[in-house]
């Protein structure tokens, strides 16, 4: 196991760092401290070649590219300080209703105009035995694009040589606040050498929230028993697409108990070998086949990004949370600590 870190580059006036994370069996994590953003995975396929299978960019000025701000795909990012949209960028709490920023359509989407995908983190190198790892904080101060509360958040990355990689979050306020937080990598495991169409994708969840024409979530909880969006057995994505006469952009509630970790979906790719599982405390995921992300986006080393080309499994509470009835935990309570944890096993 090892870590390094090198400079990234400076924004105002401040130094970004890039640390690496890599265990035994060829497996490299690097992460930004800006936005607490995964830039690269690199594993091995069935044959051994070490390849990036992860949405990102090799410089630190591309993430400002006018297509990448345009686009606002996220690649990577840490989201917060509520994931996904909320609906009229408006909520009530405790008889007083917040007004959030307005930046998809009429919602909120992912915190915000200035979330915590654009916020400059404090990183330290975490001492673990037999993984190793980095710890990120930030301070979101009270009314922060909008929503109430100072909050201490913090994230931790660990890459161990089981070929895991765990997110953790913790999060403390210092008033009652909707939290959600989540990862918003975006996973190709043919290498960008095909759109992610050919995977198989498996999730355990017969239950999906239903989303209005604007994207936000209703509330209403629809069955997904005998659907072609019904991923409880390994299905193709392409094939799903096909039939569905678009891309996914769903969030499935998990069949397991809310809170406790357990396996909650796994995806292969035939061609190269190989598999992600992903196990989660979290209720659901918005699991998102990049529908909308820019074909004008692509790595420095060429690796075609855009339609289709990654997929997302954004383990987060219920979207547009804060105003759907019996959301759970969408809110955390004063000095309350909000935890969660999402891993990431990769194979080969």
């Amino acid at each position: 196991m090892s870590m390094h870190s090198e400079i990234f580059g400076t924004m105002n006036g401040e130094t970004i760092h890039l640390y690496t994370l890599q265990n035994k069996n060829g497996i490299s994590v690097n992460i930004m401290n800006y936005g607490a953003t995964i830039t690269s995975i690199k594993v091995p396929d069935s044959k051994g070649n070490i390849e990036n299978i992860v949405c990102g960019f090799n410089n630190f000025e591309a993430y400002f590219s006018e297509e990448y701000k345009k686009n606002a795909p996220y690649f990577g990012s840490t989201v917060g300080r509520y994931c996904s949209q909320i609906k009229d960028a408006k909520f009530q709490l405790h008889g007083k209703e917040y007004t959030l920023a307005k930046n998809a359509g009429e919602n909120n989407l992912h915190g915000g105009n200035i979330g915590f995908d654009k916020k400059i983190w404090k990183a330290e190198t975490l001492n673990l035995k037999g993984a190793t790892g980095i710890s990120m904080e930030i301070l979101s101060e009270d009314l922060e694009e909008g929503f109430p509360g100072n909050v201490k958040v913090s994230v931790q990355f660990i890459l161990n040589d089981s070929n895991e990689l765990s997110i953790e979050y913790s999060a403390v306020p210092d008033q009652d606040t909707p939290l959600s937080l989540t990862n918003h990598t975006y996973f190709n495991l043919n290498a960008f050498s095909s759109s992610v169409e050919n995977h198989t994708a498996q999730i355990k969840a017969g239950k999906k929230l239903v989303l209005d024409g604007t994207g936000a979530a209703t509330g209403k909880i629809q069955p997904l028993e005998g659907r072609p969006d019904d991923l409880r057995e390994p299905k193709k994505i392409g094939e799903v697409h096909g039939k569905m006469n678009d891309g996914f952009e769903h969030y499935y509630i998990f069949d397991k108990e809310n809170f406790l970790s357990d396996k909650v979906a796994e995806f292969h790719c035939k061609k190269s070998g190989r598999s992600l599982g992903v196990a989660t405390k979290e209720p659901g995921m918005l699991f998102y086949t990049g529908k909308y992300t820019s074909n004008e986006l692509q790595r420095e080393n060429g690796q075609e990004f855009g339609k289709y080309r990654g997929f997302c499994c954004e383990t987060h509470r219920y979207p547009n949370g804060p105003n759907i009835q019996n959301s759970p935990k969408f809110i955390t309570s004063a000095g309350e600590e909000f935890k969660s944890t999402t891993i990431f096993k990769f194979g080969w």
